[in-house]
């Protein structure tokens, strides 16, 4: 089963959602903002790919953290405290088959390869 993590306002949940109807593919949607996202799977999506893959440096919240929170964010541990504290700082969408992260983000050319098999 395809997991897609995010929230459901965000313009990138928005298109990604959208191709996967278009497109025919059963998903379960998870919105982190309403359900948060676990310690442990934070851990494990960092463990896959790393957080300064996870964390959306670009996003609004990322730019009203203070420069010295910023700096803070220098190892796993204080990454997972703030992606718990601001799930919307988290790249999105995030997702999931069978607990691997195989997807960061959308992009229609990427999704069409990865999920070919899908379709």
């Amino acid at each position: 089963m395809i997991i897609l993590y995010g929230i459901p306002n965000c313009d990138t949940i928005k298109k990604a959602l959208n191709w996967f109807k278009v497109n025919k593919i059963a998903i379960e949607f998870y919105d982190y903002k309403k359900h948060s996202v676990s310690q442990a799977k934070l851990k494990s999506w960092i463990k896959q790919v790393g957080y300064d893959v996870l964390i959306n440096k670009k996003s609004a919240t990322w730019r009203a953290l203070s420069l010295a929170e910023q700096q803070a964010i220098s190892n796993h541990t204080a990454a997972i405290a703030l992606m718990m504290k601001h799930t919307s700082v988290i790249k999105r969408p995030v997702v999931e088959i069978d607990e691997k992260v195989v997807m960061i983000g959308f992009s229609e050319e990427e999704y069409a390869t990865k999920f070919s098999d899908e379709l």
